[in-house]
């Protein structure tokens, strides 16, 4: 296979080859190291390289395969691991200096999960501080590294992009997993809230957290969750629902799927050509036989401001140990955002539980209607970095608003949304599309996402770097 680039297979092509035994997981493994070598310093995507841990796990990986014990797709694939899961023996930052010296004394769930399914750790990836925001810096965009990859899971979705590791683990609080998927063109995955356990990753909020997978392709997202999703007892939010093979969700066709579109809040406004991207979407789902329905989700508007209000909530209790002796540790932004926090209020928090109700309720509502609901991921494409504020079609408004716009109204439902590449600018940047879905079917979720993406090659597309 001299030909062949590796670090530009997914996961699922490259998995065939590993169990074959025609491609070593060593081989694999060392030319994503190479690739991080060469272009992390530019990227930033890694907060930590395990290089030597990397090279030991794709022996150990080989010498099992050739010794016949396969264990799944996921058997020698090299992967990245946002900073916020815990790695026995390995730092876990939360790319914050309040955390420099933090290594955990155990694996987060998923992690142990991961590790038993064969994966290669190649690091960490960096994250927003504490996952708080959307800007994930000093990481850039592989599209244009004047530009900002997206929070606060942008190291993991950078650095699939720039192919320096085939698939990486995420969290979406308020969007964390796909706005970067979005702004880097690789598939994001928020799966059902309790889907997958939480235990051993940093908090940002109790009971908005997710966490999930970022990939190449859909396929490679839903071999990830086979791995990954399940009830934990370690977990209290973890949900004690039966798993399904996602892998099965792959099969068949939408022929007669009915995908609801929201006439209210996640359409208005759109930068135009992400509106342009997202109807020639719709198009394509109809030809595949989907059926288009208006959808009502009056509420949905809210989400933003109260999913904002209980976040700050819930970061500053979790914070409050190291704020109070760690304060000047942490950056600018996110202190502001812990003393905010400190200053909401139990009224406030209240009342936006019950607006989180209500949103809840207009879901139910919707999903009597339709099987499915499609929104752009974002209202716009990655903005230059520095810019705080940006123009959506003819509207001016701050980063943070145009990103939580269409987020958080799925991480306070708790629904399952992924984001996949949908189109591209004139500015080559990647636009994407959200399919979200009634709890815990991220089948449909995924079997919607892949008719579409093998109807389309903006998944095939890939950075020049």
């Amino acid at each position: 296979m001299k030909n062949l680039d590796l670090t530009k297979q997914t996961v699922a092509s490259l998995s065939r080859l590993i169990k074959s035994k025609e491609i070593s997981p060593v081989e694999v493994t060392e030319a994503s190291l190479e690739r991080i070598a060469k272009l992390d310093g530019t990227l930033k995507a890694f907060v930590t390289v395990t290089e030597s841990q990397a090279i030991q796990a794709a022996k150990d990986a080989e010498k099992s395969i050739m010794a016949g014990k396969y264990v799944g797709p996921y058997h020698g694939i090299p992967i990245g691991l946002k900073d916020l899961y815990y790695t026995k023996g390995i730092p876990t930052t939360a790319s914050s200096k309040v955390l420099a010296d933090f290594i955990p004394s155990y694996d987060a769930t998923v992690v142990a999960k991961l590790k038993a399914a064969g994966v290669v750790i190649l690091g960490k990836t960096n994250t927003h501080e504490f996952a708080y925001g959307y800007i994930s810096s000093p990481t850039v965009n592989a599209w244009d590294t004047q530009r900002i990859p997206g929070g606060s899971s942008g190291g993991s979705g950078c650095a699939i992009a720039a192919s320096m590791c085939l698939a990486a683990t995420g969290t979406d609080t308020g969007g964390s997993i796909r706005v970067p998927s979005a702004m880097n063109g690789v598939v994001g995955l928020k799966p059902t809230f309790g889907r997958v356990s939480k235990y051993g990753v940093i908090v940002l909020a109790w009971s908005i957290d997710h966490a999930g997978p970022m990939t190449k392709t859909v396929e490679d997202a839903a071999l990830m969750m086979n791995i990954i999703a399940g009830y934990d007892p370690k977990d209290p939010s973890s949900a004690n629902v039966p798993v399904l093979d996602y892998a099965r969700a792959l099969k068949g066709g939408i022929a007669n799927m009915r995908l609801g579109i929201p006439k209210d809040n996640f359409l208005e406004p759109l930068d135009p050509e992400v509106s342009a991207a997202f109807q020639k979407a719709v198009e394509v789902l109809k030809k595949l036989g989907a059926r288009m329905e208006e959808v009502s989700l009056p509420n949905a508007g809210l989400a933003g401001k109260i999913g904002f209000y209980m976040v700050c909530s819930e970061a500053s209790a979790y914070h409050e140990r190291w704020f109070k002796t760690k304060a000047d540790l942490y950056t600018p932004a996110v202190r502001r955002y812990l003393k905010w926090g400190n200053l909401t209020g139990a009224a406030l928090y209240i009342k936006a539980q019950r607006i989180r109700t209500l949103i809840s309720n207009d879901f139910d509502l919707a999903f009597k209607k339709v099987d499915a609901i499609i929104t752009p991921t974002l209202p716009i494409t990655a903005p230059k970095v520095g810019e705080d504020e940006v123009s959506v079609g003819t509207t001016k408004m701050p980063l943070s608003d145009a990103c939580r716009r269409n987020m958080y109204p799925l991480t306070l439902t708790g629904l399952p949304a992924m984001s996949v590449p949908c189109g591209f600018s004139h500015a080559n940047l990647p636009i994407g599309l959200q399919i979200i879905g009634r709890p815990f079917d991220e089948p449909r979720v995924i079997r919607i996402a892949h008719n579409y993406e093998k109807s389309t090659d903006w998944h095939l597309r890939r950075p020049a770097l």
